[in-house]
């Protein structure tokens, strides 16, 4: 919220300067995210007023001007703004003066210069050029009584300094002019204004029928009808400046009576064009396949979730939020029907996102608003009206003050012992009453206790925690002594058989993948692609509609930043994740770590798309495959041998896809892009992936003692033929099953071959067998291997290929 310290001090003028005020809120929880002056630096510039234009002789876009700057002698300026004429006050920059710098960042100045002839002894400046507005069309025209040649940075209050604050959501009660003063009057002692709302006689009769059917919409509903309104009255200026300064451009003059009483004292209310209202009016709840035109152009579909105000045709107003264009003031209204409300902070929470923007006042009232003060709050915005817009003919009716469900909010107990022990701090009974008081809460005492019952104005007081959070406020956060930790603290120690999440990441940044970090909302379309889950898990109130579902995988956001960085046209991309993952599981039960019926495990994931390699000089550039992805695998579960099944994965080709296995469990899924979803995500080239559980990657067995061997170990290749179907797992395993009595070391498999065609009679491959070669390291912790023992190891291994695996030795 942007407001004026001007404004500020007009509430409550604490004996403080700029900076020591800013921080006094900043550090009571009133963040001041930015404090700057209303305008930059600049001299030389005072009131002028122009006695005297005419046409340029040489131009005819330029008037030589004869200005007064109350120096006696009128100077002749040479201006080329439309609006330059007799008889305006404006802001002239004399000869010496210094303008606030320009596009090039430097200072603008002012010398006695000739255009098309004619000198031109200073300058008259717009708006832009004083860097106070980006209004730029013509000349700033000051009030009538602008005392001629006084410095233009009195006349506007331009050493005025703009409060800017950053609030929480529990600051509803902050989110005014006035209700900032009512902090600093707490926070400083300085006294604070109160505003009084003189009661305006009623001069007629008429009263507009009101119904609350909603009462859990709407609390309050107050109204009054003013005739014969002058709307096209223009804004006074006073009110134009503060309204701009709150960051608010001028509209019309009843649009700006509605907002500075907004930003005033935190109300937002409603002008209708009476003669726009079709009967009465009817506060409810929507009906599904209405439809209403509001004041920002948007057509909105209601349902029954949404506040209205409707007549006895139409939807008028969207409650809370924003008015409708049907019953819009405009030049040509004479009537208005003046409102202000009390909205359920609940009934307007969230609506205006479900539309896709949001206002001022919807977030108010989400956060809530005083519900007291609707009358004097509708008695201040008529005394601007009548004294704005008011003509001889206007009148003012009663006020239609309608209180179906009034707000009550409950006495919240403060225990001193209780305050002492969260605030750290030795406390008593008196400090406590003191400081609550001191923000006017009403206070009852008992020994030991204080009872608050929180004004309507303040929603964030519900539970004792809130009061004690007042108290250190008031009290100041500086003053918190500096305690020791005094509870021991304790290092926990991993398992040596467990190693920590961040080895995992710096491993597979060793193998050229780089982390991202990804939302767990994702798209539902991704879950039912490529992770096959049907059910996902639903928000109830998503961010953004893309991202409505949590993800039970990690691939769907891997792919997103492959297509984010192809789309820069980065052609190498390799990326992991680790993150958690929701599914649903009955068997889950409820507990401080747990949700019911909720599984979260972690899991790891990559994807490599591109060049297996970087960019170099000593090898070929190659496109990354299956192997490669499968090797990052085994380099990321060893020492654990991973074991490689033909698995089937949504997301995965159904004839490049291997399941995972560690000690036997199936543990994730590695393979290339399923190519119809290259096709649907628009990739150039199927990427590999690889998703595991994280669990079974922190998993590591400890390293066992194994003495250097004496004797020289023996190397024996052999070659096999076997069918097609046999797996590279099925051969190594029939290997290290056969009877070799404990001397077979290592097995290394390093030739694959086929041939289509065999000659007669000769074992070799057929098209529907291929030759495997596998080198068989043999050793014996007792003696040296002789021969007779090394060849019946081999023949030994060769008969059980035979028998497990229909294995023949090729010749």
């Amino acid at each position: 919220m942007q407001f004026p310290e001007s404004w500020l001090r007009a509430f409550c003028n604490p004996p403080i300067s700029t900076e020591e005020l800013a921080e006094t809120l900043t550090m009571a929880g009133l963040e001041v995210e930015d404090l700057r002056p209303v305008a930059p630096p600049f001299t030389g510039v005072v009131v002028g007023e122009i006695r005297e234009a005419v046409q340029h002789p040489s131009a005819d876009r330029l008037r030589i001007c004869k200005v007064d700057v109350g120096q006696g002698d009128l100077l002749d300026i040479v201006c080329g703004a439309p609006n330059a004429r007799a008889g305006i006050r404006v802001p002239c920059a004399l000869v010496g003066a210094e303008l606030p710098p320009g596009d090039d960042g430097k200072p603008f100045l002012i010398k006695i210069g000739k255009l098309r002839g004619v000198e031109s002894h200073g300058m008259l400046c717009s708006a832009q050029e004083l860097r106070i507005a980006e209004e730029h069309s013509g000349l700033l025209e000051l009030q009538a009584d602008a005392p001629v040649g006084r410095n233009i940075r009195d006349v506007l209050n331009l050493d005025d300094t703009l409060l800017t604050l950053k609030l929480t959501p529990n600051l509803a009660h902050a989110l005014s002019v006035f209700g900032v003063a009512r902090e600093v009057s707490a926070l400083t002692g300085a006294p604070l204004l109160q505003p009084s709302f003189p009661v305006l006689a009623v001069t007629n009769t008429d009263m507009l029928p009101v119904k609350i059917s909603a009462p859990d919409l709407c609390g309050r509903f107050s109204g009054r009808i003013v005739r014969n309104v002058n709307t096209r009255a223009k804004t006074p200026q006073w009110m134009v400046d503060r309204l701009a300064r709150c960051g608010q451009r001028s509209v019309t003059a009843l649009v700006d009576i509605s907002n500075y009483v907004m930003f005033e004292f935190g109300r937002p209310t409603h002008i209708f064009d009476l003669d726009k209202i079709h009967g009465s009016l009817n506060v409810r709840w929507g009906e599904d396949g209405e439809t209403l035109k509001l004041l920002n152009g948007n057509l909105v579909n209601l349902d029954r979730t949404v506040g209205v105000i409707a007549d006895d045709v139409q939807v008028e107003s969207l409650a809370g939020i924003m008015g409708g264009d049907a019953t819009a003031v405009s030049d040509e209204t004479r009537h208005v029907y003046v409102e202000a409300a009390f909205w359920w902070p609940k009934a307007v929470a969230g609506r205006s996102r479900r539309f896709n923007f949001s206002t001022d006042a919807g977030h108010r009232f989400e956060r809530g608003v005083d519900p007291s003060q609707t009358v004097e709050h509708i008695e201040r915005i008529t005394q601007l009206i009548v004294d704005i817009c008011g003509t001889s003919y206007t009148t003012c009716g009663a006020i239609d003050d309608i209180q179906i469900q009034p707000h009550a909010p409950a006495p919240v107990n403060l225990r001193v012992e209780r305050a002492v022990k969260v605030i750290g701090m030795p406390l008593t009974q008196t400090q406590c009453a003191e400081a609550l008081g001191r923000l006017g809460l009403p206070l009852t005492q008992t020994p030991g206790i204080i009872t608050v019952t929180p004004p309507a104005y303040r929603f964030d007081l519900q539970i004792e925690e809130d009061l004690i959070e007042e108290v250190v406020r008031l009290l100041g956060y500086s003053q918190l002594p500096t305690t020791p930790t005094l509870a021991p603290v304790l290092t926990r120690v991993r398992s040596e058989s467990r190693r920590s999440v961040f080895d995992v990441r710096r491993s597979l940044a060793g193998l050229g993948y780089q982390e991202t970090i990804n939302y767990s909302f994702v798209e539902e379309r991704w879950e039912r692609e490529l992770a096959g889950n049907p059910a996902p898990v639903r928000l109830l109130n998503p961010i953004a509609s893309q991202m409505g579902v949590m993800r039970s995988s990690l691939l769907g956001s891997l792919l997103q930043v492959l297509r984010f960085n192809q789309s820069r046209k980065l052609s190498r991309v390799r990326v992991f994740e680790v993150g958690r993952v929701f599914l649903r599981d009955p068997s889950v039960v409820g507990s401080d770590s747990s949700v019911q019926g909720f599984n979260q495990p972690m899991r790891v994931a990559a994807l490599a798309s591109g060049s297996a390699d970087a960019l170099q000089w000593g090898r070929k550039e190659q496109t990354v495959e299956f192997f490669d992805a499968k090797g990052d695998v085994e380099a990321l579960l060893a020492p654990v041998k991973a074991q490689f099944l033909r698995g089937d994965h949504p997301a995965m080709h159904p004839g490049r896809c291997a399941q995972v296995l560690s000690d036997g469990q199936p543990v994730g899924h590695v393979g290339e892009l399923h190519p119809k979803w290259r096709q649907a995500y628009e990739l150039s080239q199927a990427p590999m992936l690889f998703e595991i559980d994280l669990a079974a990657v922190l998993a590591r067995r400890l390293p066992e003692y194994t003495p250097v061997g004496r004797f020289q170990p023996v190397q024996r290749d052999i070659a096999v033929v076997v069918p097609d179907s046999v797996t590279h797992g099925d051969l190594m395993a029939a290997i290290w099953r056969a009877p070799t009595n404990n001397v077979l070391r290592d097995a290394q498999l390093f030739d694959v071959y086929r041939q289509k065609i065999a000659a007669p009679g000769a074992v070799v491959p057929t098209s529907a067998d291929r030759s495997l070669a596998v080198r068989l390291t043999l050793y014996s912790d007792n003696a040296t291997l002789t021969e007779v023992q090394i060849e019946l190891a081999v023949k030994s291994i060769v008969d059980h290929l035979g028998t497990a695996v229909g294995a023949r030795q090729r010749i």
